[in-house]
This record gives C-alpha cells, structure tokens and sequence, in this order.
C-alpha cells in the first residue's frame, strides 16, 4: 500500500530546509509568511533576539475593513502593502523575505511585489 505523505507536512520541510540558510538580524529582519485556509500573516522577526518586530494580518480590523475576501490575491497584496508601510515607519527599509515553504506564486508573490512597492527591499 502506498502511503502519501500529507501536504503540510511536505510544506513543513520545505521550511525547516529554508530556514537553515535564511536568518533575521537586527539590520536586516526576516518577512515571515503564513497563510492558512481563511486568512494570511507577515511578520517581521529579528532571529537573534526571537523577537517580533512588527506584524499585520487579515484579521486585524483596520486591515479586513478594506477588504471583500481574506483569502485572495487582493487581500496579500493589500496586506504586503500594510506590512511594507509599517516596516517604513519604523525604520526598516531592508529584509530577507521567508516564503513559510509556500510557492512563490499567487498570494506569496502578491504579498512581496506589493511589499518592494510600498518600499522595502529584499
């Protein structure tokens, strides 16, 4: 019998396999995604301390508000547009972007195009 080994599981160590190469420093942080079925989250986190430095999800009122749907392409683009302007206010302008083993296409990609538009650079 074939036993197929489940997809988050396979999304899981894709992760692990990028985080060994990729860490958040104080000068330059890690964007961290997470999508889930209804929702989606950036983090900005500096590995060295193990600190959150800034976050914004669909969830967050002010962010949902403006948004018909949390689970679309608009809603990551919207959200990379929010994390990006946040990471500017508070004086980051570069970081290492941490696709979560997700694919960089669809929503991931629409996240990070929207957060270099908004102004950081990775």
């Amino acid at each position: 019998m074939v036993s197929k080994v489940s997809r988050a599981e396979v999304r899981h160590k894709k992760h692990r396999r990028i985080r060994h190469h990729l860490s958040g420093t104080p000068s330059i942080p890690r964007l961290c995604v997470f999508r889930s079925n209804k929702h989606m989250y950036a983090m900005i986190i500096d590995d060295t301390q193990g600190k959150t430095l800034l976050s914004a999800s669909t969830l967050q009122k002010d962010v949902s508000a403006e948004l018909e749907h949390t689970n679309d392409v608009a809603a990551a683009a919207h959200l990379g547009t929010v994390i990006g302007k946040k990471a500017l206010e508070n004086g980051i302008e570069a970081v290492v972007f941490d696709r979560g083993g997700y694919i960089y296409h669809g929503k991931v990609k629409a996240l990070a195009d929207a957060a270099r538009e908004a102004g950081l650079k990775f």
